[in-house]
């Protein structure tokens, strides 16, 4: 592994990626496989943003097919199935129900794009949709009397922040250099090769680091770092859309999901969450002001609420939301009058001025993050020879999907074998994670003890050791919400001395 140290300029990277999403991490697992020299740098957290905030769907983009994304839908449906295959562990199908209300799209309409969206692509794994009868149907239990007929199609569900920092470790082993909290605040090409200034968000240092590509993944900043930190001309812009989501009591039983359509075209999802709860979402607010933090507004809870009443037996109230996130998608600005209508397709702009190349990424979802990383290695390649290797991420599972034969309930069996006195749910949640780097985490444990304290739910001070250890975990937010849900499940006391270990900790 190349390391730059402060102030030394003698080292340089093949490639220099702006952020710690799932687009710059996975284009740094795939660079770094590819035998390039790598320096990743994060402002926050790996996922801090976009990348953690979304409805943690891998799919096609059913309601892509209404805009006549039939490009994006079938590349989407491809990735959906290998990833499915290559992250078992926090990845997997769920069939999704959908009530038909003939004054939005009518039947036919619905029965055609389910066609598509079971034939867009070849050798499709999944289940195929069908329709169902509501009235007798265990899915239609949950739902008012008024909805009789329906439809199921398959998609799958994606531990979103996890999935981003099992490319972060899998490039880190191949060489790749990860810094988080570490800002670049500067950059110029000297001499055919970018002189970058880079702060230490928690020092205050600064070093400068030399690389021969540039690679902008900085999500809503991408336009922002062109002007400011690059101070180089962008005839593209990015559309920043607010999607936020609320997590209320479990609903209803069962492991389907339910897609809603409501009166304005959008539609909205309920989704098993976390064991005990329902996940809603997601809302398309443009949004004018500056990319950072964000927060759900009232009116969106609201909007929420009344999008799930409209079919559900069970009321739902703003009151009932034990949590909720909200994120900016940087969409590319294709000029679309309506949020929802704007393209998730995404655009890769290369500027090769004096021979050190700049790719800026514009767009995206998180489907598609490994195709958007082969696509990005293959624009710089015929510029930048050190990423010119074969792609090799399609079959190449991330850290701990390797669980063997027989999936993951075999793998499950496998471990509880192996440290049969962990109680199930925790030897669940901890394959569910870790895949089998979960064994790393137990260790040579002989009785639960031995893995330290519980500081709540189930949360060892072993597992937050091996967080901070080898995933970047620096905070308590960085363990309770991006590494894991398991603030979800703790008291207010309970997360207050997971902060106080992770502080003492981290120092």
């Amino acid at each position: 592994m190349n390391t730059a140290a402060s102030g030394d300029t003698s080292t340089v990277y093949d490639l220099l990626i702006v952020g710690g999403g799932v687009n710059g991490t996975g284009i740094a697992r795939d660079a770094a496989g590819r035998g390039a020299s790598v320096l990743l740098v994060e402002q926050d957290d790996l996922a801090s943003y976009t990348s953690s905030s979304s409805t943690k769907l891998i799919h096609g983009g059913l309601r892509y097919l209404e805009y006549y994304e039939f490009r994006l839908v079938r590349e989407a449906l491809i990735e959906r199935d290998r990833l499915l295959a290559i992250a078992p562990h926090i990845m997997w199908p769920l069939r999704f129900v959908l009530p038909h209300t003939p004054e939005q799209r009518p039947a036919w309409m619905i029965r055609l794009g389910l066609f598509l969206y079971d034939h867009l692509a070849p050798n499709m794994k999944l289940p195929k949709s069908r329709g169902i009868d509501l009235r007798t149907h265990s899915a239609g239990k949950p739902l008012q009397d008024r909805y009789d007929k329906g439809f199921v199609y398959s998609d799958g569900w994606v531990q979103d922040s996890r999935l981003v920092v099992l490319n972060a470790m899998d490039a880190s082993q191949r060489g790749a250099e990860i810094r988080t909290r570490t800002r670049l605040t500067a950059a110029r090409r000297v001499n055919s090769v970018w002189e970058a200034q880079i702060e230490d968000m928690v020092s205050g240092g600064t070093s400068t680091v030399r690389a021969k590509g540039v690679v902008n993944a900085a999500g809503p900043w991408v336009a922002k770092l062109l002007a400011n930190q690059l101070d180089l001309p962008n005839s593209k812009s990015v559309r920043l859309v607010k999607g936020s989501h609320i997590v209320v009591p479990q609903i209803f039983d069962g492991p389907q999901c339910y897609i809603f359509q409501n009166p304005d075209k959008r539609i909205v999802f309920a989704i098993p969450y976390e064991q005990k709860f329902t996940l809603i979402g997601t809302t398309d607010v443009t949004w004018k002001e500056e990319p950072g933090l964000v927060e759900i507004s009232p009116e969106e809870v609201k909007y929420l609420c009344e999008s799930v009443n409209r079919y559900f037996n069970k009321e739902v109230k703003p009151s009932d939301a034990v949590w909720s996130y909200a994120g900016l998608r940087p969409l590319y600005d294709d000029a679309a009058a309506n949020a929802s209508a704007v393209t998730r397709d995404y655009v890769l702009d290369l500027d090769n001025t004096d021979g050190a190349p700049l790719l800026s990424i514009f767009g995206g979802k998180i489907t598609t993050f490994r195709k958007l990383s082969e696509h990005a290695l293959e624009k710089l390649a015929p510029v930048l020879p050190a990423v010119a290797g074969h792609s090799w991420t399609a079959d190449a599972a991330l850290p701990g999907g390797d669980l063997g034969s027989g999936g993951f309930e075999a793998a499950l069996n496998r471990f509880r074998a192996t440290a049969p006195f962990l109680p199930l749910q925790l030897a669940w949640r901890l394959m569910r994670m870790y895949g089998t780097r979960a064994y790393d985490i137990v260790g040579n444990a002989k009785e639960l003890a031995d893995l330290g304290e519980d500081l709540g739910a189930g949360m060892t001070t072993a597992e937050v050791d091996y967080l901070i250890e080898n995933e970047w975990a620096r905070a308590p937010e960085d363990v309770l919400w991006r590494r894991s849900k398991i603030g979800l499940h703790m008291t207010q006391a309970e997360r207050d001395r997971l902060a106080e270990y992770v502080h003492k900790k981290v120092g």
